[in-house]
């Protein structure tokens, strides 16, 4: 077979290749859309990237020729300039914290000594607590701790607790928990 001229050989290819286009014409015209929607989207962000870029060197161009002051609000107090001060936490030496948000859970003293019952009866209990109390630690308990081990307890232990926290420390939250577990109890 005789080889045809470069010509004619380039417009059979061209000829070929426009037929098959035609072909997937059906199936190319679907993704049109979506791709016309890429290529747009594509486009936007590139726009914003270099627009981006563009800023940023302004910005290091304009610190350098102008530098910004170093402005510090006086009500402002940052971790740097705590540096040379003492740590702001108490020293507890071993005690809970027993005020603020999580007093409730711990511990604490009441703040006023109008809290207390008369001190002949706090300092009694404390002299001779029940035997629930010791069995149970119950100075050192939390209210989660407490309330997880109220199940267990026969209503005699709760209203012992229950006096036995009245005449110390009387914590409210304590109290309330442990009436509402005696009055459950009871009502069985």
């Amino acid at each position: 077979m005789a080889t045809a001229p470069y010509g004619v050989r380039l417009l059979v290819g061209a000829a070929v290749t426009a037929i098959e286009e035609t072909r997937k014409l059906p199936q190319t015209i679907l993704m049109y859309p979506m791709t016309i929607v890429s290529q747009v989207a594509h486009l936007v962000m590139k726009l914003q990237q270099d627009v981006a870029d563009l800023v940023n060197k302004g910005d290091e161009a304009l610190d350098q020729l102008f530098p910004p002051k170093d402005e510090k609000p006086e009500w402002a107090t940052f971790d740097e300039d705590l540096e040379d001060s003492a740590p702001i936490t108490p020293s507890l030496d071993g005690e809970r914290l027993t005020e603020g948000r999580f007093a409730l859970f711990t511990g604490g003293e009441p703040q006023s000594s109008d809290d207390y019952p008369a001190t002949t009866q706090t300092e009694l209990a404390k002299a001779d607590p029940p035997d629930i109390v010791t069995e149970l630690d119950y100075e050192s308990l939390t209210l989660a701790q407490l309330r997880a081990r109220l199940t267990s307890l026969r209503v005699a232990d709760l209203e012992a607790l229950l006096d036995y926290e009245d005449a110390t420390k009387a914590r409210a939250p304590f109290q309330t928990l442990l009436a509402n577990r005696i009055t459950r109890a009871t009502a069985k």
